[in-house]
């Protein structure tokens, strides 16, 4: 096992930082959705996927970017 990692250590490094990367931008999408932050930013005028998201917008959406 010692092998494994003394081989591959630059390898499993690069891949630890990747995964606490990811792990911090998730917690900060869950974090932005909680506190009615959406990535969307609530201008429909600019979506590129407005009527998917219409009807979510027009019931009293809260854009607070």
């Amino acid at each position: 096992m010692t092998g494994f990692i003394q081989e591959n250590w630059g390898s499993l490094l690069v891949g630890a930082i990747l995964l606490a990367v990811v792990a911090l931008v998730v917690v900060k999408l869950v974090r932005d959705r909680r506190s009615g932050r959406h990535s969307c930013g609530g201008d429909c005028g600019s979506c590129g996927a407005c009527k998917k998201c219409s009807a979510s917008h027009t019931s009293g959406h809260n854009s607070k970017n």
